[in-house]
């Protein structure tokens, strides 16, 4: 059981910390609005993966396996905003502080509800619930793994939003933080890559 735990929190941390939809854009948002007004999308993030994880393990997957067709409609509809997330970064500027904003950073539902079309974590909570089931007995196993990726979720997006929250020091120009954000947009787009080659 330990040798599996471990496992478990090897794969949780994988999962979190390497690039991704979330990742990305916790960055590119830590760069363009600072670390204190990406909170709510931080929190969203850890909450929206550890739910997702939750309801899969309580049996949320059995549908999808049931009738495959949503699994088919959530992939495209991740896509698509994808795209479009993509588009609303690599036109996203530097925030002065003080200076309004009508985007704004996403919002801590905006986060939550965003997990349910980041292919990224379909895969992480697929892979979680069925690999590692036996890292304790029902319900137990599920709530180990959801906590586990409530803190890893937290954490990365932590992580990811400090490091670009520090960058504002060096990219000082509008222009720079224009041209930072257009590759965070491409590095989104890039992440499709493996969803498209699955389709």
């Amino acid at each position: 059981m330990s040798q599996l735990f471990v496992a478990l929190v090897v794969f949780g941390a994988v999962m979190a910390f390497t690039p991704g939809p979330n990742n990305i854009m916790v960055l590119s948002s830590g760069l363009t609005y600072g670390f204190r007004r990406s909170l709510p999308h931080i929190a969203g993030i850890a909450m929206g993966v550890s739910f997702m994880v939750a309801s899969m393990g309580l049996g949320l997957g059995a549908i999808f396996v049931a009738y495959p067709v949503l699994q088919t409609v959530l992939k495209y509809a991740g896509i698509a905003y994808l795209i479009y997330l993509a588009g609303l970064i690599a036109m996203s500027g530097p925030v002065a502080p003080g200076q309004d904003n009508q985007r704004g950073p996403m919002t801590f539902w905006a986060a939550v509800l965003f997990q349910w079309v980041n292919v990224k974590g379909w895969v992480m909570a697929i892979g979680i619930i069925t690999a590692y089931s036996a890292v304790a007995s029902f319900p137990w196993n599920i709530v180990i793994q959801a906590a586990l990726m409530f803190v890893m979720g937290g954490l990365s997006s932590l992580v990811w939003t400090l490091f670009g929250s520090s960058l504002r020091s060096f990219l000082t120009s509008p222009k720079a933080v224009r041209a930072f954000n257009i590759v965070m947009a491409v590095l989104l787009l890039v992440s499709l890559y493996p969803v498209f080659m699955d389709a």
